[in-house]
């Protein structure tokens, strides 16, 4: 069988560029969805037509036009969508049903990954308010796809290095911090940190996988399996600098909350569910689900010792 053509819905976001880079490089015709809504963004669209000069192809179709989507659609094997699911930058779950009802109308869709990437929401259904809403919202939509029957793949990729591992898991920035840093109770829960380009390879390997298909696939690759401490402690060593440890109760972190804004409010949920309760690793990958790198051992991902060289 030759290689699916592979349709990318949200291609200029911050996963989605990376995932447009991906399926070419692993030699994937690949459509991005040009949509009439990016109006006078000009780095969107700029973006769009330096992908056209890497191989991809534009297509036009939006989302208030069910029948463009459904076009768009009929080109393809495969639909990934990465539009944002969080609340600082934009936040369009919900619109991926418009996605769902274009993929069951054109009929030929061989597997559809939405947009996930991050914690998996199936796990998260005892989570707090309000940052529950991006789990319940993502649940909304596996429903419509599972009810609709089309073929999945869902992608669970824990943390994005870029806004996890660069700043040593401080709020509210991307940089390291000098002096002090914050740690989360005793700093010793374990999390999974992700190159963000390292997700769109494990993404694209998954969708011409018999073995994922209608699975969840954790990006959980053993050597980024790191404690807060344990990153902070690569950091002082890669720098030689110490730093000043500051450690947050669970209830003052949460405390925190009441002088935020909702999207504020949202990222400290996140964490607490990532730091303090260790959501992301609390649990064995079982029956339905499989782990990338060890489905792929081929790919060269990317440590955190050689990823926060760059913050140097």
């Amino acid at each position: 069988m030759g290689k699916s053509t592979v349709l990318v819905v949200g291609g200029t976001g911050y996963i989605g560029k990376r995932i447009v880079k991906a399926s070419l490089a692993q030699g994937h015709t690949t459509y991005v969805l040009q949509r009439p809504e990016i109006g006078l963004d000009i780095d969107k669209f700029q973006m769009l037509l330096s992908f056209k000069k890497q191989g991809a192809r534009l297509i036009e179709g939006s989302f208030s036009d069910l029948g463009s989507l459904v076009e768009a659609v009929k080109q393809v094997d495969v639909v990934i969508c990465t539009m944002s699911g969080v609340h600082f930058r934009s936040h369009n779950i919900l619109l991926q049903l418009k996605l769902v009802e274009a993929i069951k109308e054109a009929g030929n869709v061989k597997r559809f990954l939405p947009s996930e990437f991050g914690m998996d929401p199936a796990r998260m259904v005892n989570a707090m308010e309000p940052g529950r809403v991006t789990f319940d919202e993502k649940m909304v939509v596996r429903k419509a796809i599972e009810e609709a029957k089309i073929p999945f793949t869902y992608v669970s990729a824990n943390c994005f290095a870029g806004y996890f591992a660069g700043n040593l898991s401080q709020l509210g920035t991307v940089v390291p911090p000098k002096g002090k840093v914050f740690i989360y109770g005793d700093g010793n829960s374990k999390v999974v940190f992700m190159d963000e380009d390292d997700i769109a390879t494990y993404t694209i390997k998954t969708i011409d996988d018999p073995c994922t298909l209608n699975k969840t696939v954790y990006l959980r690759p053993a050597e980024n399996i790191l404690s807060q401490r344990q990153l902070v402690e690569m950091w002082e060593k890669l720098s030689r600098k110490k730093l000043e440890k500051v450690h947050i109760s669970e209830e003052d972190f949460l405390a925190s909350m009441k002088d935020m804004d909702y999207a504020g409010q949202v990222g400290v949920g996140h964490f607490y569910h990532i730091f303090y309760e260790g959501c992301l690793t609390n649990f064995e990958i079982g029956e339905g689900q499989e782990e990338a790198s060890k489905l792929y051992p081929e790919v060269k991902y990317t440590r955190m010792d050689d990823y926060l060289k760059q913050y140097m």
